[in-house]
């Protein structure tokens, strides 16, 4: 990773761990991806752009493997979705296969956009909901 996207990542991950998150999660209509700490075992809600499409939602993480809810999903890839107030369990599958440049042009396009301005090293995730 480059010198500036080092520091880009810093300060975003500074911004939205201290003030941006907590704020957000109290947002009723806010989206949130629970994911379980990997080293806590406590549950870790993180907001999220995307777009539920049939039985799965989609989103675009910014930092990719770097994002701490990555890293909980390759060690647990159970974990809950709340979209518009009402929460949905799933199985949360990163796929780096995927072009998430492509797949951000089919999300909410402020989300898009703020991932696309300070994203380095984008990967595509994908939750297929139960029921």
């Amino acid at each position: 990773m480059s010198r500036h996207a080092e520091r880009t990542y810093r300060a975003v991950t500074a911004v939205q761990r201290r003030i941006a998150n907590p704020l957000m999660r109290r947002s009723p209509l806010q989206t949130l991806l629970e994911t379980t700490g990997r080293v806590s075992g406590l549950p870790r809600r993180t907001p999220v752009g995307g777009r539920r499409v049939g039985d799965a939602f989609w989103l675009v993480s910014e930092f990719g493997e770097r994002s701490q809810y990555v890293r909980n999903i390759r060690a647990d890839p159970r974990v809950r979705v709340r979209i518009r107030g009402r929460w949905h369990t799933g199985t949360a599958h990163p796929l780096p296969e995927d072009d998430p440049v492509a797949r951000l042009r089919s999300l909410p396009r402020m989300n898009s956009a703020a991932v696309r301005a300070v994203g380095a090293g984008l990967l595509t995730v994908r939750v297929d909901l139960d029921g």
